[in-house]
C-alpha cells in the first residue's frame, strides 16, 4: 500500500548505501561463504545435543509403547494406528520441551554460562537502533525511545549509537503524529545522539522489507543494528553489552537477547509475564546451550552485523500464490538460517539482564497476532529444503511449522481418542477370530497402566514449570520480587490452572488458522492492539461460541461412554465450556490488579514504591534507578 509521497516528510542522515543481493534457496555454493569456515561446536554442546534428542527420543518411545499398552488390540485397526501415530507426535513435541528445560536447569543450577565477550567502548563501532513502526501509538513509541536514548547517554555511550524510526504507516494522522513526537524526542536528547526518522511511500514486504531498505540507504555507516518492535524497551547496559559483544566477536552474525515481558495489568498478560519471568530463563538457557552458535533469531532486541545482514540475508519472494506463495512472512527465522549458512554465528545470551517487550492483553488479542504468524511459520514448509542450510536451521524451521500444527494435531488425537472408546463401548467384541483358537482373545484395557501413561505424561508437560519455580525459590532477589515463597507457589498453581483451560481454546483457535492457511487465506497486516482494555462480555461470548459448543459435544460423548472417561476429558471440556468466562475475565484489567493485590503474579520488574498503597499505582519497569 502507497501513500501520498507530498504528505511525507522525512529526517535522515546523507545515505550510505550497502548492496543487499536477494538470496537464492536453490542454489548454494559452500565456497561463497562470506564469514568463511564456521567455528565448530564446543564438546559442552555436543553433549547438550545428545542429551535432548537422546532423551526427548526415549521418552517419545517410552510414551507411545505405553499407549500401546493401553489400547492393546486384538486386531490393529486403522483408527488405533491413527491414535498411536498421533500420540506419539505430540509426545515428541512435550518431551522436546522437557529435556531442552533439564539442560537449562542443570546449566543454571552450576552457574555454567559462558562469558560474555566484550571490548572497551570505545572499540565498539557505530550501532544503529531501529525502531519500526506501522499505525503504532507514537507517544508509546517514542517514550520507550527517549528512556532508551537517555540510558545511552547515562552509560556515556551516544555517540556510538543512532535512533532511527522506520515508518510503515499509512494513516496520515498517525504520522503527523509521529513527527511531532521525533521533534520531541530530538529536543529531549539534545542532540546528544543522532535521532532520524523515515516513513516509506510504498511498505513493500512489511517489516523486513522496512529493515531492507534501512540496509541499502544506510547499512555502510554502521557497523551493528539493533531492531527494535514497537513494544521493545532496553536499557542502556544491556544495548551496549550486545554491541560490545559483536564487536568482539568477528564470527558474530545476530546476537539474540532474552526479552522479558512486562508492563501489562490484564490477568491473561500477568500470566503470560510470571511464566515468562519464572520459566522462560530455564527454557531460554536450555536453548542457547544445545543450539551453540547455530542458533536462532526472534526477530527484535538483537544486535546483527550489518555487513553480513546485508551480504546472506536478503529474502526471495517465494513462488506460487498466498498464503504460501509471496513474500516470506516470519523473516527472522529466515534471516538466522541464511546468515548461518553464510557461515556467521547465531546465538544467545539468555544471561543479559534489561531487555523488554510487552505481551497482547487478551486471549483474543493474542489470536488476532497468531493469525499472521501461523501463515508465516507454515510457510517455512517451502523453505525447509532450502540448498545449504545448516541441520540445527532446519530443525529450527520444523520447530517453528510445529508450534501450530501441534494444536490440530492434538484435536485429532482428541477425536481419535473419541471415536476409540465410542467403538469400545458400543460395538460388541469378538472373541474369537476367522482363525482356529483354543481360546478367546479377550481385548485389551488396562486402567491402572492408563493412569500411570497419564502421571507420566503430566510430568514430561510440567517438569520445565517445577524447574523454574525450584531455581525461584533458591534465588533470594527473584523470590522476593515474586511475593516471596508463598507468592511464587500461589502464581505457579494459578498459572497452572489458568494455562489449563486456556490451552484447549487455543488449540481450536490455532487450528482454526492452520485451516485457513491451507484454504489459501491470506491474513492480511493488521495493527496489533498494545492496549489493556476491558473486552466486552458479549464480544467474548460472540467469539468463543463455537468453542463453548464444541466443548458441549465433547462433554455429552465423554458422559455417554462411561464416568471415567468423562473424568478423564473434563480438563478439555471445562475449558472449552467456559471459554467465553474465561477470556473475558482473564481479559479484564480489573481482576489483574486483584490478583496483584492478592500477591499473584508478581515479577521483580515491578517495584512497588514506598509509600504507595498496595494497588493504586500500576507496576512500572525502572530500568535506570539511578538517573
Amino acid at each position: 500500500m502507497a501513500v501520498q509521497v507530498d504528505k511525507i516528510v522525512n529526517h535522515t542522515p546523507p545515505e550510505s548505501p550497502l548492496e543487499m543481493p536477494e538470496q537464492s534457496l536453490t542454489a548454494w555454493n559452500a565456497e561463497d561463504a562470506a564469514a568463511g569456515e564456521p567455528r565448530k561446536p564446543s564438546a559442552a554442546v555436543h553433549l547438550a545435543r545428545l542429551f535432548v534428542f537422546g532423551l526427548a527420543g526415549l521418552l517419545t518411545a517410552a510414551g507411545t509403547y505405553g499407549m500401546y499398552e493401553v489400547i492393546s488390540p486384538v486386531d490393529v485397526t486403522w483408527l488405533q494406528v491413527v491414535f498411536a501415530a498421533l500420540f506419539a507426535l505430540t509426545f515428541t513435541w512435550i518431551s522436546f520441551a522437557c529435556a531442552s528445560a533439564i539442560v537449562g536447569f542443570i546449566v543454571l543450577l552450576r552457574n555454567d554460562l559462558p562469558e560474555i565477550p566484550a571490548v572497551p567502548q570505545k572499540a565498539m563501532g557505530r550501532t544503529a537502533l531501529l525502531m519500526p513502526v506501522y499505525n503504532e501509538n507514537p507517544e508509546a513509541v517514542f517514550a520507550a525511545l527517549e528512556r532508551m536514548g537517555r540510558s545511552l547517554i547515562w552509560q556515556g555511550a551516544q555517540r556510538h549509537f543512532d535512533i532511527f524510526v522506520l515508518s510503515d504507516t499509512r494513516k496520515d494522522e498517525v504520522a503527523l503524529l509521529e513527527q511531532d513526537c521525533f521533534k520531541g524526542l530530538r529536543k529531549a536528547l539534545n542532540g546528544e545522539m543522532g535521532v532520524y526518522y523515515r516513513r516509506r511511500a510504498d511498505n513493500h514486504h512489511r517489516k523486513a522489507g522496512n529493515i531492507a531498505d534501512f540496509v541499502k540507504r544506510w547499512g555502510k555507516a554502521y557497523d551493528h543494528m539493533i531492531v527494535l518492535d514497537a513494544d521493545s524497551e532496553m536499557s542502556g547496559e544491556i544495548l551496549v553489552s550486545l554491541a560490545s559483544a559483536m564487536a568482539a566477536d568477528p564470527k558474530a552474525g545476530i546476537i539474540q537477547s532474552l526479552p522479558l515481558l512486562r508492563n501489562r495489568w490484564t490477568p491473561f498478560a500477568r500470566m503470560t509475564q510470571f511464566a515468562g519471568r519464572v520459566y522462560g530463563p530455564v527454557v531460554a538457557t536450555g536453548l542457547a546451550a544445545w543450539h551453540g552458535r547455530d542458533g536462532n533469531y526472534w526477530g527484535h532486541n538483537a544486535v546483527i552485523r550489518t555487513r553480513a545482514f546485508a551480504e546472506a540475508a536478503g529474502l526471495p519472494e517465494l513462488k506460487g500464490r498466498k498464503p504460501f506463495g509471496g513474500h516470506i512472512l516470519s523473516h527472522d527465522f529466515i534471516e538466522a538460517a541464511l546468515m548461518r549458512r553464510a557461515g556467521w554465528a547465531v546465538y544467545m545470551l539468555p544471561q543479559l539482564r534489561g531487555s523488554y517487550e510487552e505481551t497482547p492483553p487478551s486471549l483474543m488479542d493474542i489470536a488476532a497476532r497468531d493469525r499472521r504468524w501461523a501463515q508465516g511459520n507454515l510457510q517455512h514448509m517451502k523453505i525447509v529444503g532450502a540448498r545449504g542450510l545448516h541441520w540445527l536451521s532446519r530443525v529450527h524451521l520444523i520447530q517453528g511449522i510445529m508450534s501450530y500444527l501441534a494444536s490440530p494435531l492434538w484435536f485429532l488425537l482428541l477425536v481419535a481418542g473419541m471415536g476409540l472408546a465410542l467403538v469400545a463401548r458400543y460395538t460388541e467384541p469378538n472373541y474369537f477370530g476367522d482363525g482356529f483358537s483354543l481360546f478367546p482373545a479377550w481385548p485389551v484395557f488396562d486402567p491402572e497402566l492408563a493412569l500411570r501413561l497419564l502421571a507420566v505424561t503430566g510430568f514430561v508437560l510440567y517438569l520445565p514449570k517445577v524447574l523454574g519455580l525450584i531455581l525461584a525459590l533458591r534465588d533470594p532477589e527473584m523470590r522476593k520480587g515474586c511475593g516471596g515463597t508463598m507468592g511464587l507457589i500461589k502464581s505457579v498453581a494459578t498459572e497452572t490452572a489458568l494455562s489449563m483451560l486456556l490451552s484447549p481454546v487455543m488449540m481450536l483457535v490455532q487450528s482454526r488458522f492452520v485451516l485457513d492457511v491451507f484454504l489459501g487465506r491470506d491474513s492480511g497486516w493488521n495493527t496489533q492492539n498494545r492496549d489493556d482494555q476491558a473486552i466486552p462480555f458479549a464480544v467474548a461470548l460472540r467469539r468463543h461460541a463455537g468453542h463453548a459448543v464444541i466443548g458441549m459435544i465433547f462433554c455429552a460423548a465423554s458422559f455417554a461412554i462411561s464416568w471415567p472417561t468423562f473424568l478423564w476429558f473434563l480438563p478439555i471440556v471445562a475449558g472449552l465450556m467456559l471459554s467465553p468466562v474465561v477470556s473475558w475475565a482473564t481479559g479484564h484489567p480489573g481482576f489483574g490488579r486483584r490478583l496483584w493485590r492478592a500477591n499473584v503474579f508478581a515479577i521483580p520488574e515491578e517495584p512497588r514504591p514506598a509509600g504507595i498503597a498496595l494497588g493504586e499505582e500500576a507496576p512500572v519497569a525502572i530500568l535506570h534507578p539511578a538517573e
